[in-house]
């Protein structure tokens, strides 16, 4: 078999959940090992805070972000997607950004930056190319979010690398991120409580139009007076909150594969009354505890659950979480108490729970690897190519 026909190469959630896998295990106990003095930090042109922040965002997050949508993105405009030399190339910009950020410090200006751009300005291109091309075609109206958000990622990449524009950069990365799993869950949800409750949610252009532009201009929360800033995330999370109420959560509850995403999708509603609490008051929280609320509590248990399901359903399974898939969830769920809430409650054991947290994502991602990837590197089981 030809390395560009294996099936790893048919479609872009193989490479890129492989590469979510091996991040999600690594990069936080990394972290944890830097933090405590155990290993050293990259040196070079950023600090370690701004190493992990990057690679959290831009190298385990749209390791799953790209697998998203380079799958999803064909079946909205029913093309057969990019596949072989095409995802090989992207595969290997990744793999040069991870390089470039652990030992690119003391490379030429022009190199690093480079190793930097060329993955993400290559997949946005790529995915802006296939949503604008075929958009006659697009099964979802409400797509031209991502033609504005895509893009803009590259922005807070470049804000979150420079020196007094870190923590523009992260705000403005939750705030794109915040868009792509809001459009996310309105899909996906409405689907997998129709098929699992045969419940119908509460879905209205009225509503969810609104959700989505107000997230929309929060992605520049950073630059907004304290004022509009303030109102603009108390408007979002009533109607996140509001809409959550009609999106029967009380069916939901019942099956864990579900209430996690319910809890991610509650988690974007604390995490945006956090940031709002911040910008009028200053409360002694403990470690970042908006950033964290969001990357543990909406990337941590949303996207496990997530790449179970895709990797399960793409590749010809049934989508059934078995004992397995369940103790990965719990795993995380417990990693987001010793990440979000003990640090609050034992301030001193501080180290002691970032290494507990990191050791989460290592289970989890492990686990998720070990049982998953193999079906990444096989075809399908029901004989279809892709």
């Amino acid at each position: 078999m030809k390395l560009v026909s294996h099936p790893l190469w048919l479609v872009g959630f193989r490479p890129f959940f492989s590469l979510a896998c091996l991040a999600g295990l690594s990069l936080p106990l990394l972290w944890a090992l830097m933090f405590s003095g155990a290993i050293a930090a990259p040196a070079g042109r950023f600090t370690p805070v701004q190493w992990h922040a990057h690679e959290m965002f831009f190298g385990f997050g749209w390791a799953v972000m790209g697998g998203f949508l380079l799958t999803a993105s064909k079946n909205w405009v029913q093309i057969r997607g990019y596949h072989g030399a095409a995802l090989m190339w992207l595969v290997a910009a990744w793999l040069f950004e991870r390089v470039g950020m652990a030992w690119g410090g003391v490379w030429p200006a022009v190199l690093f930056w480079l190793s930097n751009t060329v993955f993400l300005g290559s997949i946005v291109a790529m995915l802006l190319w296939t949503l604008i091309r075929y958009r006659s075609r697009d099964s979802f109206r409400d797509n031209y979010f991502f033609l504005v958000a895509l893009p803009l990622f590259i922005a807070a990449k470049l804000l979150m690398l420079g020196g007094d524009s870190f923590q523009s950069g992260v705000t403005m990365a939750i705030g794109l991120f915040r868009v792509a799993f809001l459009v996310m869950l309105e899909r996906t949800l409405t689907q997998f409580m129709k098929g699992v409750f045969q419940a119908e949610i509460l879905r209205h252009p009225l509503l969810d139009s609104p959700i989505k532009l107000t997230a929309l201009l929060l992605v520049f929360v950073a630059w907004m007076p304290a004022a509009i800033a303030g109102a603009l995330l108390v408007v979002l999370a009533f109607l996140l909150f509001a809409r959550l109420v009609f999106w029967k959560p009380q069916l939901a509850m019942r099956r864990l594969d579900l209430a996690v995403m319910y809890l991610g999708y509650a988690a974007i509603v604390v995490q945006l009354l956090l940031e709002f609490t911040a910008l009028h008051a200053s409360p002694a929280w403990v470690g970042s505890l908006s950033v964290h609320v969001f990357t543990f509590g909406v990337m941590g248990l949303i996207i496990p659950a997530m790449l179970v399901r895709i990797s399960k359903g793409h590749t010809g399974r049934k989508v059934v979480f078995d004992a397995g898939d369940k103790l990965l969830l719990w795993i995380m769920m417990a990693g987001f108490f010793a990440r979000v809430v003990l640090p609050q409650l034992a301030p001193g054991a501080y180290t002691g729970w970032i290494h507990l947290a990191a050791s989460a994502w290592f289970a989890c991602f492990a686990i998720l690897g070990w049982r998953y990837i193999p079906f990444l590197l096989a075809p399908r089981v029901d004989g279809k190519e892709h």
